[in-house]
C-alpha cells in the first residue's frame, strides 16, 4: 500500500514521497535566501567593525537597520547598539559611563552573547574601562586595581581586533600606532633642534585646535565638566603663552568668561564644597591664563585680588602657635568645613590663590607681601620642626588646625587622611606648589629663611642620590622622603636663573632637564634629542589625544598606557609621552612651568606655525634667542619681553654667526615696565639670532 497525503483544501491525494521532496526543496530555497541575507548582514557588520571612524560605523549600522524587516530578530539589538554609539559620539558629558564602569569594570549594552552584534561592543567597552582607569586615582595609583582594569580592557581590545583585524583604533590600544597623518619637511639650513621643535609646536597646535573645533560646546565647555575642562590650558601653554594664536587665545578667553559666569562662581570662588585641589581649579585655572593673555585688563586684576581677600578674611587665621594658616582643606567662597579630620592647611593650598601670587610677582603689592609672607612663615616653621617622626628640614604635606601640628589626624605624619581619596595628599603630594611659593616669597622679600626648606630638602635629596640605601627605607624616614623629592629640580633651576647662585649645581647636574643642561653647559645634542622624542610622541596616535579622550584632564595621558605592565604586549616599540614643559621652556626661557613663579622671558607675537624659537640666555639684563622661519617669505613679527629691569638697551636681529663674533650695533630700546614690545622682520629659512643687551 502506498502512503499518501490528503490536501485539506481540495481533498485530493498526493504520495508522501512527493510531499517530502517538495518540503526539502522549499526548505532549501528558504535556507538559500536566508543565507544570502546573512552574508549581506555579516558584510555590513564587518565593514562597520573595521571602520576606524565611529561616525562611519554608525552610518553602516543605520544602513543595516533600513534593510531589516520591522520584526527582524536582530533589529532590537541593532537599535540598542545604534543608540549607544550615537551616545558615544554626541553625549555632551564625555564620561557618561563612569559610574557603571567604576562598579562593574564594564558597561552593559544589553546585547545578548548570542547576538552577531556583540563583537561590536568590545571596542566601546574597552575604551570605557581604560579611560576610567586613567581618570580614577583609586585605580591608577593602586597597582593591583590598575592591573585588573588593564586586563579587562586588554581582553576587550584583543577580542575586537580578532573580529575586525583592519580596525586601527583597537590595534592602537594594543600598541600599534596610528599615523602620522601629516609630514613636515626639513627646510635646507634648518638646525635639527628647530626642525623637531617646529614639528612639536605644530602638532600640539593641531591637537588644541581639534578640541576647539570638535568639542567646544555652545556654553563654552569641552565635555569633561567645568572642573576638568579648566585644566586643559596647562598643556596648551607652549602655544598659548609662548606665541600668539588668535583662535586659541579667543577660545581660552571664551572658556574663562563662561566658567566665571556660572552661578556657582558668582562670589569669585566656587560655592560647591570640596577639597582645595578641586575647589580652586574653577578660579585658578581660568584667571591665571587670562592674566598672561590679557594682563592690562583690570577685571582679571580684581578677580585675582578677590582670592587674596577671601584668604585673609575667611579661609585663614592664626593658629595656636601664632602662625597664619588655612583652617581647612575643604572650603568655598562662603564657608569652611569644620570637621577636625579635614582641618588642614596643605601643600595644595597655593592653588586657591594662584592668580593672586602671579599678581604679587608682577606688582610687588605690599598688602600681598604681608599676607603671603605671614603664611609662608608657617611653612618655614613646620619644615624646620622634627615632629611625629618627620625629619627636620622636610616640608610636610599638611599642617593641622588649630594646633599647628604636623600632618592631620591620620596615624602617620605623611598621610594626613584629610580626604576620601587618601593618595591625593599623601607625601609628597603637590610639593612643587609649596616650594615655588616659598621661592617666590624669597624673591619678593629677599629674606633668606624662605629658601631654607628648599635648601634642606635639596641637601637630603643629594645625599640620597649620592649613597642610595641598599634596602627600601622606612616610610616617613629621611631617606624615604628623599626618594620622593625628584620634583625639586624645577624649583632649584628657577633659583639658579633668578640669583645666579651655583649652590644647587651638584643636584642640578644629576636631575636637571635637557633645557637646563643646555642653558648651563650648552649641550645642544641632548636638547635636540629631547625635542625629537617630543615630536615623535605627537607624530602618532592623534586619536589618542583627541577623539578617544573621555576625561579632559587626561588629554595627553594616552602614552602612559604603554609603560611597564601596560596594555601593549611585550616587545612593542616604545610610545613616548609629549613633553609640553620642554616646548614651553625652549620657546620662553623658563626652566620650569608657567603655573607658579613663571620666568618666561618672552612671548613671540606670531602664530605657532612655520617657526622655531630657542631662548639661549635670559635674565634681568639680557635676552638671546635663536629663531628660524620655515616659510618662503619674510615674516613680520614682534615679541613681548618680561624679565628685563627698567633701563636702556639695544637689540639686533641678524643671521647666526660664529661663536665669539660681536653683534652689529643694535637699535635702541627703553624698558619702562615689566612688559616691553619690540618688532622686527625675520628672513625666510635662515637661522637668526635676536639679542637684547645693555650697551
Amino acid at each position: 500500500m502506498t502512503a499518501s497525503w490528503t490536501c485539506q483544501k481540495c481533498g485530493g491525494t498526493v504520495p508522501t514521497l512527493i510531499v517530502f521532496l517538495l518540503v526539502l526543496a522549499l526548505a532549501a530555497t528558504l535556507c538559500a535566501a536566508r543565507a544570502a541575507g546573512d552574508d549581506e548582514i555579516e558584510g555590513i557588520i564587518e565593514k562597520a567593525g573595521n571602520a576606524d571612524d565611529d561616525g562611519a560605523r554608525l552610518a553602516y549600522l543605520k544602513q543595516l537597520r533600513e534593510m531589516l524587516e520591522p520584526d527582524a530578530p536582530l533589529k532590537d539589538d541593532l537599535d540598542k547598539l545604534i543608540n549607544q554609539i550615537d551616545r558615544w559620539l554626541n553625549e555632551k558629558r564625555l564620561a557618561y559611563f563612569g559610574g557603571d564602569v567604576s562598579r562593574k569594570k564594564d558597561f552593559d549594552f544589553r546585547i545578548p552573547e548570542s547576538s552577531p552584534l556583540l563583537s561590536l561592543t568590545y571596542l566601546y567597552r574597552g575604551r570605557m574601562v581604560i579611560w576610567y582607569a586613567m581618570e580614577s586615582g583609586g585605580v591608577w595609583n593602586i597597582p593591583q586595581r590598575r592591573r585588573e582594569f588593564f586586563a579587562k580592557a586588554r581582553g576587550f581590545f584583543e577580542k575586537y581586533a580578532k573580529a575586525f583585524p583592519q580596525n586601527g583604533i583597537a590595534r592602537m590600544y594594543l600598541g600599534d600606532p596610528t599615523g602620522p597623518y601629516k609630514h613636515y619637511e626639513a627646510a635646507a639650513g634648518a638646525p635639527q633642534w628647530a626642525v623637531y621643535q617646529r614639528e612639536g609646536l605644530e602638532r600640539l597646535a593641531d591637537v588644541i585646535e581639534w578640541w576647539i573645533d570638535n568639542r567646544m560646546q555652545d556654553n563654552g565647555e569641552y565635555g569633561g565638566g567645568w572642573g576638568d575642562d579648566c585644566e586643559m590650558w596647562r598643556w596648551w601653554v607652549p602655544v598659548l603663552i609662548g606665541f600668539e594664536s588668535p583662535k586659541i587665545t579667543a577660545a581660552q578667553g571664551r572658556f574663562s568668561e563662561a566658567l566665571l559666569a556660572q552661578p556657582h562662581m558668582k562670589p569669585g570662588y566656587t560655592t560647591r564644597m570640596s577639597d582645595v585641589e578641586h575647589t580652586a581649579e574653577d578660579s585658578a585655572d581660568v584667571i591665571t591664563p587670562m592674566m598672561h593673555l590679557d594682563p592690562d585688563n583690570d577685571l582679571w586684576r580684581r578677580r585675582a585680588l578677590r582670592l587674596a581677600e577671601l584668604m585673609e578674611k575667611l579661609w585663614t587665621a592664626r593658629n595656636e602657635r601664632g602662625f597664619l594658616q588655612f583652617k581647612s582643606t575643604y572650603f568655598t567662597a562662603e564657608r569652611l568645613d569644620t570637621n577636625p579630620s579635614r582641618a588642614c592647611d596643605t601643600v595644595y593650598h597655593p592653588r586657591a590663590v594662584q592668580p593672586a601670587l602671579l599678581y604679587w610677582q608682577r606688582t610687588g603689592n605690599k598688602g600681598l607681601t604681608r599676607l603671603f609672607s605671614a603664611w609662608m612663615d608657617t611653612w618655614v616653621d613646620a619644615a624646620a620642626r622634627a615632629e611625629r617622626g618627620k625629619p627636620a628640614g622636610v616640608i610636610p604635606t599638611a599642617i593641622h588646625w588649630p594646633d599647628g601640628g604636623i600632618g592631620g589626624l591620620g596615624p602617620n605624619w605623611w598621610d594626613p587622611r584629610n580626604h576620601g581619596e587618601y593618595t591625593l595628599y599623601l607625601f609628597p603630594s603637590a610639593m612643587s606648589l609649596m616650594t615655588h611659593t616659598l621661592l617666590l616669597t624669597y624673591h619678593m622679600t629677599g629674606r633668606a629663611e624662605y629658601i631654607e626648606p628648599i635648601r634642606s630638602m635639596a641637601g637630603i635629596r643629594l645625599k640620597y642620590l649620592s649613597a642610595p640605601p641598599k634596602k627600601p627605607p622606612a616610610p616617613g624616614s629621611e631617606a624615604w622622603c628623599a626618594s620622593k623629592l625628584g620634583g625639586l629640580a624645577s624649583v632649584v633651576a628657577k633659583y639658579r636663573l633668578l640669583t645666579g647662585s651655583t649652590e644647587f649645581d651638584e643636584l642640578l647636574a644629576r636631575e636637571r632637564s635637557p633645557y637646563m643642561r643646555f642653558r648651563q653647559r650648552g649641550d645642544l645634542d641632548l636638547l635636540t634629542a629631547a625635542l625629537r622624542r617630543n615630536a615623535e610622541a605627537l607624530r602618532i596616535n592623534f586619536e589618542g589625544y583627541t577623539s578617544e579622550v573621555r576625561y579632559t584632564d587626561r588629554v595627553l595621558r594616552f602614552p602612559s598606557l604603554f609603560g611597564r605592565d601596560g596594555l601593549a604586549p611585550e616587545g612593542k616599540t616604545p610610545i613616548y609621552a609629549p613633553d609640553t614643559s620642554l616646548l614651553y621652556s625652549t620657546v620662553t626661557g623658563d626652566p620650569g612651568d608657567a603655573g607658579y613663579l613663571p620666568l618666561n622671558a618672552v612671548r613671540w607675537l606670531t602664530p605657532p606655525r612655520n617657526i622655531a624659537a630657542l631662548v639661549t640666555e635670559s635674565g634681568a639684563d639680557r635676552l638671546t634667542a635663536e629663531l628660524f622661519h620655515f616659510g618662503a617669505d619674510a615674516r613680520e613679527m614682534s615679541a613681548e619681553l618680561y624679565l628685563l629691569k627698567p633701563g636702556s638697551y639695544r637689540f639686533t636681529i641678524e643671521p647666526a654667526v660664529r661663536k665669539g663674533q660681536p653683534p652689529t650695533d643694535g637699535r635702541p630700546l627703553v624698558v619702562k615696565a615689566h612688559r616691553t614690545r619690540i618688532a622686527f622682520e625675520l628672513p625666510p629659512r635662515k637661522c637668526c639670532v635676536l639679542r637684547v643687551y645693555r650697551p
